[in-house]
């Protein structure tokens, strides 16, 4: 589907990074901390340029607070597949509420491609990739067009990505992951010290959450990310695909 002109301008206009970019940046930030980090790109280089999305998870909170100490005016982008756990929705206004975000942008799957490519709802039951790219990837793809930088929240301990640059070029657009070399204790460490409100179904052994179809409580002993998707060959929802 061609996209209005109006959203072809944005992408022609918008000021693009570059390979360059990833390698200055990742010298210029060695070393330093993901809080001084965050301090000096916020209201710096990325000021007016970037958004953080956010999936509202059971890890996310520790961004948003990052980001929120520095600039609550920051936009946050959150994605509503309209398969999200109600507690997700009520944890997401929790949050932007007591961190004091001034500006969510909430984009849904687009109803025309929905009725075309998923009439009955059940795409996730034979087509997961499929799904995640009607109802996550391409409503992203809409809410990213007015920056050419976006923050991320993955992190290089969950299950399969191995090692997560701080810095990624993901088309044309600078990709930040602040949390690339955190550990899962630093980020639970960080809830205690920030006094943090952890995810409703957290307790009830839901470690990762994504879709209500494609999530499932995880077991003692298991990747906290095993829930996802279980049953399938597939471990991302194709946000942080190289191709995306």
């Amino acid at each position: 589907m061609a996209e209005p002109a109006v959203l072809r301008d944005i992408i022609d206009t918008a000021p693009a990074f570059a390979e360059a970019d990833v390698l200055r940046l990742t010298a210029k930030y060695e070393g330093v901390s993901t809080a001084d980090m965050l301090a000096d790109l916020l209201p710096g280089e990325l000021a007016g340029r970037v958004a953080a999305v956010s999936s509202f998870g059971t890890e996310s909170a520790v961004l948003l607070d990052m980001v929120a100490s520095v600039s609550k005016d920051v936009p946050i982008i959150f994605v509503n597949t309209q398969k999200i756990f109600g507690e997700t929705l009520a944890y997401g206004d929790e949050l932007i509420e007591r961190l004091g975000f001034t500006d969510l942008r909430v984009f849904r799957p687009d109803p025309r491609l929905i009725a075309e490519k998923d009439g009955k709802s059940l795409r996730w039951s034979y087509d997961p990739d499929g799904c995640c790219d009607l109802r996550k990837v391409e409503p992203l793809r809409r809410a990213l067009l007015p920056f050419s930088a976006w923050l991320s929240g993955r992190k290089g301990f969950q299950m399969g990505r191995g090692a997560v640059p701080r810095f990624e070029i993901d088309e044309g657009r600078l990709k930040v992951n602040p949390l690339a070399d955190w550990t899962r204790e630093m980020i639970q460490a960080q809830f205690l010290a920030r006094e943090l409100p952890p995810h409703p179904l957290e307790a009830q052994g839901y470690p990762s959450i994504g879709c209500v179809p494609c999530t499932s409580q995880v077991q003692p002993g298991e990747d906290p990310r095993a829930g996802r998707w279980r049953g399938w060959d597939k471990t991302e929802c194709g946000i942080h695909d190289p191709a995306f």
